[in-house]
């Protein structure tokens, strides 16, 4: 006979190591998260939860063939139950649809081979319903549904696990609540891709809330509902570390615990009776209301970027004509011909999205659309011959308050910019009187505090100079600092290495996650800016567009990207004579690190970082081929912080807008070299400093460190000749060795 201390132990065993197999996986995920920016594979997370599965039934196993125990066979049943549905995250995280739909063909194979002949009985039903709808009420109040087909399908895929829980648990009717918890946490230990099914272990306690009632029926519906919570409120991809502060990660934390909570408190009062049916429809209607209250109602499900075949050839297009106007008119002529090619070839799949009622929104500088539609419209769009390919679009749902934001000590003063002597901007300045004037900046970011005393005085103003596509504000705001920082290192008064620029700005990745609609969103304001609440294909003023972008971002897989998505939009700026500048990442010091689109394309400037000592910094990506094209300082920057004070920050985020910087007093100095993209970007190189130490391999410095003065008076001595530079051949106004530029 099984001793109770020897079943205590086992279900004790079980659940300590359920929790730490899931926790493990979710950490692995986040390791290639944060190192790749992709989506761990789903054989990782499988063979986590079936690891998890097998050592936490070893135990029961052992009692099982020694003692031949009924509740070590229970257990052992809900162990094999778990594992087979780990086996459904094979299919990648952001295919939750797919992911729902084999979880619930899963679940209903496992009942049926595990299904009790007994009858279910169902008088302590409307009790299943009060506690399970007491489970959910946690994700009723800081949850957010995902689309229509995602929410029906976890609503399917919940009820197909409540009926397997059922036919695996009837054995143990009546039972005690040890022995139903842990059976419950057994089976649906791997419920949910990992980080968000970690809430399903709030079912523990459930069990003796289950041990109250009689009957199958009642324990599918409890546990059915348990596990709706994780499965439909939450989106798998967003329990994730980059997003930071009280973010998605952090909600779905609070009502994993408070659903736990309510598990034990449900347990305490059903022990002194069990509620009725008009406590039930009670309990439901407080369900409603706090949804639609304090909640986040409504459907916010991913999209499908879907990027057409016919994209427009742009080469024949005259880049010749440089200098302000000679600009203005490339990036009219850009413009015209990417919105013709749009709206001519997008018309017969646009016509089709309008029969079928689905929503979508158009995009010219990629010739793409946004389709209002989750991945199960995906086969038919990929099927057709006017489609090039789909992307997955996410969007991130709502949060129940503003995320809150940590931007580190923020000082009042702007300190010491040892960036700035280190590429000699200052110089510049006081040598050559340039600050970037007649030049504006463009910034593609988490936003800008436009009321900051840095960045207010030189922001282009009027009513196409800032956008926010996440949250519709009409003035410069930031709720992240990021941007803030990296537009002041590029044009902030002070700070900034041309501060006689002016610059326009754009919330493209409003909590630090965003999609390759979001980054289009603001690059097509670049391109062609519009006024606030204008269309921006009907109302795009490309002659208003920024002469520079700088762009301390990049659009890893677990957003949405694979490496071409924006090569159409990069090649577009060239043809129009704008002059891109890109980060590397910070993904080093490894080789072939520049994997995150725009950084590896060959049509922008790409930017790794250096520290105070004059190397490459090790965090900064290099490689493949030539990228980066250079290095700027990247860390331990100071420069602008929302609410009017200073910060340090690091990363080739910092290091990007410098370079900017960088272009926009060489064309303040020389207007003739507007959007003359090859020669500025000769000049850049060939006057950079060489950066060389144990930390400059795999082409990590590219051609060097920038050097502003030798850029700007090559750049001078460009203009007042007006001959093409001979790449390499001498540096221009350096004398005879690099240290003369410093």
């Amino acid at each position: 006979m099984v001793k109770s201390w020897q079943l205590a132990g086992a279900g004790v065993w079980a659940v300590a190591v359920s929790v730490t197999a899931q926790w493990l996986a979710w950490q692995a995920g986040q390791d290639t998260v944060k190192a790749a920016g992709e989506q761990p594979a789903g054989g990782t997370a499988v063979a986590y939860g079936v690891l998890g599965a097998v050592l936490a039934a070893m135990p029961s196993g052992l009692l099982l063939l020694r003692r031949r125990d009924a509740v070590a066979r229970v257990w052992v049943w809900a162990a094999a139950a778990g594992l087979v549905l780990a086996t459904a995250r094979f299919v990648p995280v952001p295919e939750h649809e797919l992911y729902l739909s084999l979880l619930a063909v899963l679940a209903v194979l496992g009942a049926l081979v595990a299904r009790n002949r007994r009858p279910a009985e169902d008088r302590t039903v409307p009790a299943a319903i009060v506690a399970g709808v007491g489970l959910l009420l946690p994700w009723l109040w800081v949850g957010a549904l995902g689309g229509p087909v995602e929410t029906a399908l976890a609503v399917i895929a919940a009820g197909a696990v409540g009926w397997l829980a059922a036919a695996v648990l009837a054995p143990a009717y009546p039972g005690n609540g040890l022995v139903l918890g842990v059976g419950l946490v057994l089976i649906t230990a791997s419920v949910g891709q990992p980080g968000a099914n970690l809430a399903v272990f709030a079912l523990a306690p459930a069990g003796f809330v289950v041990a109250r009632m009689r009957g199958r029926a009642a324990v599918g519906v409890l546990a059915g509902l348990g596990v709706l919570g994780p499965l439909a409120f939450v989106g798998p991809e967003e329990v994730t570390v980059t997003l930071t502060g009280r973010d998605v990660p952090i909600w779905t934390a609070v009502a994993g615990v408070g659903t736990a909570v309510i598990a034990v408190a449900a347990g305490v009062v059903f022990r002194f009776g069990i509620p009725g049916r008009g406590f039930a429809a009670a309990l439901l209607l407080t369900g409603a209301v706090v949804h639609a209250g304090a909640g986040q109602p409504g459907f916010h499900g991913d999209r499908l970027f879907v990027i057409l075949a016919d994209q427009a050839d742009l080469s024949d297009i005259d880049t010749s004509r440089t200098g302000p106007s000679g600009r203005d008119a490339r990036a009219g002529e850009v413009h015209d011909r990417l919105v013709s090619q749009a709206e001519r070839t997008q018309a017969v799949l646009r016509r089709d999205l309008d029969r079928l009622g689905i929503g979508y929104t158009r995009y010219y500088l990629i010739n793409a659309l946004e389709v209002n539609a989750g991945p199960w419209l995906r086969p038919w769009l990929e099927g057709r011959a006017d489609v090039g390919r789909v992307l997955i679009s996410p969007r991130l749902r709502p949060l129940p308050r503003p995320r809150d934001t940590d931007d580190g000590p923020v000082d009042p003063a702007p300190g010491d910019g040892w960036n700035i002597a280190a590429i000699g901007a200052d110089r510049v300045w006081s040598e050559l009187g340039v600050r970037g004037a007649g030049v504006v900046v463009g910034a593609s970011d988490s936003g800008v505090d436009g009321t900051h005393p840095a960045l207010s005085a030189n922001f282009r103003g009027g009513d196409d100079s800032w956008l926010d596509p996440w949250n519709g504000t009409r003035a410069p705001v930031d709720n992240d600092g990021h941007g803030t920082h990296t537009l002041g290192s590029a044009v902030g008064g002070g700070i900034g290495v041309a501060p006689g620029a002016r610059w326009v700005g754009c919330v493209n990745m409003d909590r630090n996650l965003s999609s390759p609609a979001r980054y289009l969103d603001c690059l097509q304001f670049m391109m062609a800016p519009f006024p606030a609440g204008g269309d921006p294909i009907a109302d795009g003023r490309p002659g208003r567009g920024p002469q520079v972008l700088t762009n301390s971002w990049n659009c890893p897989a677990v957003e949405g990207c694979d490496l071409a998505t924006f090569v159409p939009a990069t090649a577009a700026f060239a043809a129009a004579g704008t002059f891109v500048v890109a980060s590397a990442g910070n993904s080093g010091p490894g080789c072939a690190t520049v994997d995150l689109p725009p950084g590896p394309y060959p049509d922008v400037v790409t930017v790794g970082a250096t520290d105070h000592a004059g190397v490459v910094a090790a965090f900064s990506s290099r490689g493949p081929g030539a990228k980066p094209d250079l290095v700027a300082p990247g860390a331990r920057i100071r420069s602008a912080l929302p609410g009017g004070g200073y910060g340090e920050m690091s990363g080739t985020s910092m290091a990007t807008p410098q370079v900017a910087g960088v272009v926009a007093l060489m064309w303040s100095a020389a207007p003739g070299l507007i959007g003359d993209l090859p020669r500025t970007r000769a000049l850049l190189t060939s006057t950079a400093t060489p950066v060389t130490g144990p930390t400059a391999g795999c082409g990590a410095a590219g051609a060097g460190l920038v050097n502003a003065p030798a850029a700007v008076r090559a750049a001078l001595e460009v203009a007042r000749s007006d001959r093409p530079l001979r790449r390499g051949s001498w540096r221009a106004g350096c004398g005879p060795s690099p240290s003369g530029c410093r």
